[in-house]
């Protein structure tokens, strides 16, 4: 991605999200950073001098249209890169509509709205949409049904997304990282009841490494599906 782009990017607080907008505000490209709440966004702000922000809540997407449009939102999209995302463990008889909404919401249903609003500047720009989607969203496992059953539709919609957008030269790729060391990994640990080391997992700044070879790549070329496991 040559030159100064700007990149939409959900989840830029920790974990991934936040290595992969350190590595992108480093190297001067505009930032739009979105956040839940205007507290979170001044927290945001002050960590990335420079960068924009967008508040809307993705556990209610129902939402986000009415916020966006109490906001301005950039002209031009180089990148929509949707990083955040939720996880609440539990076997499929006694997780709770609630449990399964919120999941479906934030990492399902949310990217697709966001994705809505910004495809006209997307195509505009001829851009990249990147979903950090999950191993769980090619496999699922015991007590993962709500997460990998959000991640495998995170799937289904950037797949569709790709053929029809492919025409419009927007480029759509999916990664699917194993465990990452993160306050989500953390959180994982304590569901399944097992101690946590980080240095059992796969660092975020290497999955950003990954995800900005693809926005790197030229154009003769396009990453559809990305997978990233740890290497111990």
């Amino acid at each position: 991605m040559a030159g100064m782009a700007t990149h939409v990017i959900t989840g830029a607080g920790s974990g991934i999200g936040a290595a992969v907008a350190r590595r992108l505000h480093a190297r001067g490209d505009e930032l739009v950073l979105h956040a839940r709440d205007a507290g979170r966004a001044k927290e945001l702000a002050a960590e990335f001098p420079g960068a924009s922000t967008l508040v809307g809540d993705l556990s209610d997407p129902d939402k986000l249209s009415w916020a966006f449009g109490h906001q301005s939102l950039p002209s031009r999209v180089d990148s929509l890169l949707h990083i955040a995302g939720v996880v609440d463990l539990g076997p499929v008889g006694e997780l709770t509509p609630k449990a399964w909404h919120h999941q479906l919401n934030v990492n399902l249903i949310a990217p697709a709205e966001l994705t809505r609003h910004f495809l006209p500047q997307l195509r505009a720009a001829q851009g990249h949409v990147v979903f950090v989607n999950s191993g769980a969203g090619l496999s699922a496992h015991a007590d993962w049904s709500a997460y990998a059953a959000s991640k495998h539709g995170l799937k289904a919609l950037a797949d569709a997304l790709r053929q029809e957008e492919h025409g419009n030269g927007v480029r759509v790729t999916s990664v699917y990282p194993g465990r990452t060391a993160s306050a989500m990994q953390v959180k994982v640990h304590q569901q399944e009841g097992k101690e946590y080391d980080a240095s059992r997992w796969i660092d975020p700044e290497s999955v950003a490494t990954t995800i900005l070879m693809a926005l790197d790549l030229p154009r003769d070329a396009e990453v559809n599906d990305l997978t990233v496991r740890p290497g111990r």
